[in-house]
C-alpha cells in the first residue's frame, strides 16, 4: 500500500460522475464519493439504506420536503473505508433519460457535490491506500482493453500481480538495508565474514531478478499498445491488396499504376487475441518524384521501427535483397512458382488472386504475434515508467555490489529502495499522478 509520504488521509469534498455512458438507455449509474456523502444521500433519498445492499428509493431534490420527485432508483450505500475509494460513497441506478441525469446532477450540486475530474475516483482509491499505482494503471488498461490479451494482462495487473512482485523486492531490499545499517552502526563488532557475504549474495540475487524482469522482450508493453506489422516491397507487389485482405475491407486503393501508395496506410485488426496494426507502405524503388521519395523514406522508417516486417515481392519480377528479420512472401504464384529460399531465407508463396497460401500466411502471422507477446515467468512490465524505475533500481544495486565502504553501499541501497517505491507509488510520484489519472474516463 502507498506510504504516508504519498497518501493523504484528510477528508476530501464529495464529487459525482456518471459511471455509465451518456444518452438514452435502460440504466444510468451516478456515482458519488467523499466526505458528506451520507448527508447528500439523505437529502435525495431520505434515510440511509443498509450498507452494501441494494435498496429501491424515490429520488427527490429534497426528500425531507418531498420536493421535486426526480426518479425511482436503486440505491447502494458504501460507507468508508470499505468502498472503492476508501471514502463514504453511494450509487444511484437511475433510468437513463438525459433529463433525469441532468436533473439529478443539478440536485447533487445543490446538495454540495461537484463534478469529478477524469480518474478522480481511482485517484482517491490510491490516496486512501485501496490500490497501489500499478493496480490503478491496470484498472485504466482494463477499461481501454480491446483484445483478449489486453484484458487478461490488465486484469492481472489490476488484481495486484505486478504490484506484489515489486513489493516483494522492496521488502527483501528493506531487510538487506537493515543488515547493512547494522554493519555501519557496529563497525567494531567481530561479525563473521559470512554475514557480509550473505548480504552481498542477496543484493546480487535481487539484481538478477530485476534484470530478468527487464529482459522480457517488451512483451507487456507490446500487448498494451498493440503490435505493428509493416508490409514492404516494390511497387505492384500486391501490398495494398494484402492489407485489404487482412483488414477484410477496402482500406487501401488498389491500382495497376505503380506508385499509387505514397504515404503509409494503417489498419488495426486482431490476430490470435493480440491487437496488430498492419501498415501498408510506399513501393520501394529509386524515384525522382519528391513525394514518392518521401513515401519510400517513411517505408524504411517502418522497417526499422516495426515489431515485425512482412517483405512482399511478386514472382514475375527480379527478386529483392532480403531485409533483416523480415518474413519473405512471394505473391502471384499463380503466374510463376516462387523460390523455396532467397539468400538462405525461407520464402512463403501466396496468390492474392486465387487465395492460395493465404491461410498459411495468416497462421504464420498469428504465430509471430503470439511469439512477440507470450512468455513465462513474472508479470511483464507494461509501461515505460515501470522500465525506467526498474532500470534505476538495478543500476543502484550494481553500484552497491561494487562498493567497499559500508556507508556508500548503504546509500546505493537506499536509492534502489526509492526506485522500487516509485513503481507502486510509495515515494516520489506526485509529479506523475496527473498524467496517470488523466488517462481515465470521468466516473472511474
Amino acid at each position: 500500500m502507498p506510504s504516508d509520504a504519498s497518501v493523504h488521509h484528510h477528508a476530501l469534498p464529495p464529487v459525482f460522475a456518471l459511471a455509465t455512458g451518456s444518452g438514452r438507455g435502460a440504466i444510468a449509474i451516478m456515482r458519488v464519493s467523499g466526505a458528506g456523502s451520507d448527508h447528500i444521500l439523505r437529502t435525495l433519498a431520505g434515510q440511509l439504506p443498509a450498507p452494501r445492499r441494494t435498496s429501491f428509493r424515490k429520488i427527490w431534490r429534497n426528500a425531507a420536503q418531498q420536493e421535486d420527485h426526480l426518479d425511482d432508483a436503486v440505491v447502494v450505500w458504501s460507507p468508508g473505508p470499505n468502498s472503492y475509494t476508501g471514502e463514504d460513497s453511494f450509487e444511484l441506478h437511475l433510468h437513463a433519460g438525459p433529463a433525469i441525469i441532468s436533473a439529478t446532477a443539478d440536485a447533487l450540486v445543490a446538495a454540495g457535490a461537484r463534478p469529478a475530474e477524469p480518474g478522480e475516483f481511482t485517484r482517491r482509491a490510491f490516496m486512501h491506500g485501496r490500490v497501489d499505482l500499478t493496480e490503478a494503471e491496470g484498472i485504466a488498461d482494463l477499461i481501454e482493453a480491446e483484445t483478449e490479451a489486453q484484458r487478461k494482462q490488465a486484469l492481472a495487473q489490476a488484481d495486484g500481480a505486478l504490484g506484489a512482485l515489486y513489493k516483494n523486492w522492496a521488502n527483501r531490499l528493506r531487510g538487506v538495508l537493515a543488515q547493512q545499517e547494522a554493519l555501519i552502526d557496529f563497525p567494531d563488532e567481530e561479525l563473521p565474514p559470512e554475514v557480509e557475504n550473505a548480504l552481498l549474495g542477496e543484493i546480487a540475487t535481487l539484481n538478477t531478478e530485476i534484470r530478468h524482469h527487464l529482459a522480457d522482450g517488451e512483451r507487456g508493453e507490446r500487448i498494451r499498445r498493440g503490435l505493428v506489422f509493416s508490409i514492404v516491397g516494390p511497387p505492384n507487389a500486391g501490398k495494398s491488396s494484402l492489407l485489404n485482405l487482412l483488414a477484410e475491407r477496402d482500406a487501401a486503393i488498389v491500382s495497376p499504376i505503380a506508385g499509387t501508395t505514397r504515404d503509409t496506410i494503417e489498419i488495426a485488426t486482431i490476430l490470435a487475441g493480440v491487437k496488430v496494426s498492419f501498415v501498408d507502405t510506399a513501393g520501394l524503388r529509386e524515384t525522382n518524384d519528391p513525394i514518392e521519395a518521401e513515401g519510400v523514406r517513411r517505408a524504411m522508417f517502418h522497417v526499422e521501427h516495426s515489431d515485425f516486417v512482412l517483405q512482399l515481392f511478386p514472382s514475375d519480377q527480379p527478386y529483392p535483397e532480403p531485409l533483416p528479420q523480415a518474413l519473405l512472401v512471394c505473391n502471384k504464384t499463380d503466374l510463376m512458382l516462387p523460390p523455396a529460399t532467397l539468400d538462405s531465407h525461407p520464402v512463403l508463396g501466396i496468390s492474392l488472386q486465387t487465395g492460395d497460401g493465404v491461410p498459411e500466411l495468416r497462421k504464420t502471422l498469428e504465430r509471430e504475434a503470439l511469439k512477440l507477446t507470450q512468455g513465462s515467468g513474472p508479470p511483464p512490465l507494461t509501461r515505460a515508467r515501470h522500465r525506467a524505475a526498474a532500470e534505476a533500481a538495478s543500476a543502484s544495486l550494481e553500484a552497491a555490489l561494487s562498493m567497499d565502504w559500508p556507508e556508500m553501499r548503504g546509500e546505493e541501497l537506499r536509492l534502489a529502495m526509492r526506485a522500487l517505491g516509485r513503481l507502486t507509488g510509495e515515494v516520489g510520484v506526485e509529479d506523475i499522478l496527473d498524467t496517470i489519472f488523466g488517462q481515465f474516463c470521468i466516473g472511474k
